[in-house]
């Protein structure tokens, strides 16, 4: 029996382009098994692995996509809409932190590309 937490994730095999830059972003994506790797500019600046996150940006300034998300294992991701994603931020200090924490560290690799 698939219970409703299960039921919620999403699979990708290895290669496979989650999401390019300029796409619409309805929503983030939590990594449950496997890595993805985020490119900018057809750079790679970051793997996120097993709990990181991604594509949060673009529910936070419903902008497109500033990156392209590609499977780099195979995957299983938990996506969380614009309103999961701001309970989460109201009810979870501790996440609000981590994801300002994370933003931080990726406009930083994003300068640092740039000053390449």
């Amino acid at each position: 029996m698939t219970t409703q937490a299960e039921a919620s994730h999403v699979q990708f095999k290895a290669g496979v382009i989650i999401f390019k830059e300029g796409d619409p972003g309805d929503l983030m994506y939590i990594v449950k098994k496997g890595e993805v790797e985020i490119h900018i500019l057809d750079q790679l600046v970051e793997t996120v692995g097993k709990e990181g996150f991604f594509g949060e940006m673009a529910l936070i300034d419903s902008q497109g996509r500033s990156a392209k998300a590609i499977a780099k294992t195979d995957v299983e991701l938990l996506p969380l809409t614009e309103k999961q994603f701001i309970f989460m931020v109201q009810q979870t200090p501790f996440f609000s932190l981590r994801a300002l924490r994370t933003m931080v560290q990726r406009i930083r690799a994003m300068d640092r590309l740039v000053k390449r």
